[in-house]
């Protein structure tokens, strides 16, 4: 899956309806940096975002996944689960990639907590608050971990949407 060819492709449809980005921003309620990082293939949008994109745009999601348009109908159906599937699982291979970041992020925190206290260094003023702060973020992360791995992850994310459509 190419994401510079699909950010142009989402260029080019974005153009062909005289949006700008701040527009299409606006109707997908998510920010302008958003839009653009597509369409200059840095990112991807959630599959949930990608089926709307092809409901206002009028084009199949297949075409949006390969980045052009096709000539002609699609014949098989299979492709497009296909590669439906291949962007899900791309996008789930990202998140999971953030999150093992965030966990060793905390894993850190937690360890330098851990080692000022194992060497009774909390009394100390640097060292007081390096182990509350690496003790809050170990928390933080864990707290994060768990909200972004459970089921309410698409909850908060349709909340956010609302949030800030009704912002706009």
């Amino acid at each position: 899956m190419d994401q510079r060819k699909i950010g142009a492709f989402l260029r080019q449809l974005r153009k062909e309806s005289s949006l700008t980005q701040e527009q299409l921003a606006e109707h997908l309620g998510v920010s302008g940096r958003t839009v653009s990082r597509w369409e200059n293939g840095n990112n991807l949008p959630d599959l949930t975002v990608l089926i709307e994109l092809a409901d206002y745009y009028q084009v199949g999601l297949r075409e949006l996944l390969n980045g052009e348009r096709e000539s002609e109908p699609a014949q098989q159906e299979t492709e497009t689960l296909t590669a439906v599937a291949e962007y899900s699982s791309e996008e789930k291979r990202r998140l999971l990639g953030r999150m093992h970041a965030l966990f060793l992020a905390g894993l850190a925190g937690f360890a330098a907590a851990l080692v000022i206290l194992s060497a009774d260094l909390e009394n100390t003023t640097p060292y007081q608050e390096l182990a509350g702060f690496g003790l809050g973020f170990a928390f933080g992360m864990l707290f994060l971990g768990a909200i972004f791995t459970s089921r309410f992850a698409a909850r908060i994310r349709q909340a956010k949407r609302k949030l800030l459509s009704k912002i706009r």
